[in-house]
């Protein structure tokens, strides 16, 4: 199924839908995170330190505004949070390493 066949959850009537939809999702979201690793390469470009990189108050930011957007959207704000923690801290690693190799 084409992502141009993919149709709203809420209409699904089988779990073919459903996968296709879900298959969707996974593709916009490795995109999405692709384009958020784009700009930790700039931040890494950046940043003149890279005792900078990692920014304690920044990360909290991010989730607190994260697990509103959660709560907005009503899932879990404690799951995204956590996914969260975990994307920020892969993102530090990620930054990291593009700020020692440039």
């Amino acid at each position: 199924m084409s992502d141009d066949a993919v149709i709203a959850a809420e209409r699904c009537q089988t779990m073919a839908e459903v996968r296709a939809g879900v298959d969707a999702v996974d593709r916009e979201l490795v995109m999405l995170l692709a384009r958020r690793f784009a700009y930790m390469r700039a931040a890494a470009r950046i940043k003149p330190d890279r005792s900078m990189v990692r920014d304690e108050d920044r990360k909290n930011e991010v989730i607190v505004n994260v697990r509103a957007e959660a709560a907005r959207l009503g899932i879990s704000e404690a799951l995204v949070g956590e996914l969260w923690d975990r994307l920020v801290e892969a993102s530090i690693d990620y930054e990291l390493d593009a700020f020692d190799r440039r």
